[in-house]
Formats: C-alpha cells, sequence, structure tokens
C-alpha cells in the first residue's frame, strides 16, 4: 500500500524519513480576520531584517506577535524574496548559514577535549552536509560556482 510521504528522502546521517510534519491552511489567501495589510507586513520584515534578525526569526515574530501564518498568502512573496528586492538578503543561505555555525561551534569544542572521538565523528557529518548543501546551492546558482567551505575561513563567513 501507498502512504503519504513514502516517496520522501530519507534523513542523511539517521534513520528517519521525516514524515511527521504540520500542514500549511489549504486556502492560499491572507486569513480575513488579519488586520494587518501586505504593505504593512513587508515594512516589519524589512524592519526586522535591518534589526539583524534572520528570515525563520522574522517568520516567527511575524507568527506570534502579528498573527501573520504565512508571509506569503499576505504579501504574495516569500520573506527572503521580500527581502532580496529591499538588498536586505543574506549572502549565503540561513541552512547553510546555520550548518556550518554548528560546525564552528563544534570546531571549538574539540580544541578544549581534544579526545572527545563522537564530537569529531559529529563534525564528519555535518561538514558533509556543508559540502552537500553548497553543492546543490552552486548548482541552483544561489552560491557562486567558485564559492568554497573550508573550516579555516568559516569564521569570516558567519560574521
Amino acid at each position: 500500500p501507498e502512504f503519504p510521504g513514502s516517496l520522501t528522502m530519507g534523513r542523511m546521517h539517521s534513520k528517519g524519513k521525516g514524515v511527521s510534519r504540520s500542514s500549511i491552511p489549504y486556502i492560499r489567501a491572507a486569513p480575513s480576520w488579519l488586520e494587518a495589510s501586505p504593505e504593512e507586513v513587508s515594512t516589519l520584515i524589512v524592519k526586522y531584517a535591518r534589526k539583524g534578525l534572520a528570515p525563520s526569526k522574522i517568520g516567527v515574530t511575524l507568527r506570534d506577535q502579528f498573527g501573520v501564518g504565512q508571509v506569503k498568502n499576505v504579501t504574495g512573496s516569500k520573506i527572503v524574496r521580500i527581502l532580496k528586492a529591499n538588498g536586505l538578503a543574506p549572502s549565503i543561505p540561513e541552512d547553510l548559514y546555520c550548518l556550518i555555525q554548528k560546525a564552528l561551534n563544534v570546531r571549538k569544542h574539540l580544541e578544549r577535549s581534544r579526545r572527545d572521538k563522537d564530537a569529531k565523528f559529529r563534525l564528519i557529518l555535518i561538514e558533509s552536509r556543508i559540502h552537500r548543501l553548497a553543492r546543490y546551492y552552486k548548482v541552483k546558482r544561489v552560491l557562486s560556482a567558485n564559492w568554497k567551505y573550508t573550516p579555516e575561513t568559516a569564521a569570516t563567513l558567519t560574521l
């Protein structure tokens, strides 16, 4: 029998298939009870980006404080596209940025505890995810073709 989500890609470094998730509303229009206009939402996104919030944090803030469940349903475009239009888009995608940050934290831990074999193994897994994601973003032309992750220059990428 065919189950929903049975064709999803498995996790890279664990057994899970990741089928469980919440679903977004079927109706792709802004809810009738929402008082914020598309222009207000766009200005809020730009305001929070100027404060230094990441796109996911902007979405969480808009959801929790202003009741905007899906920015795309209200404005017609996604958060990163709005940021790109205003010249505030991050230089590297947020998921890649978070993985680089995680690798830096594990490296810092390994400097203090060199005998931690598990952390050393996890660092290899994290860096292989970074390389895979970077390869995807190079194909999609989000990153330049000569972009390369090196642990030595990773600290400058996350500034």
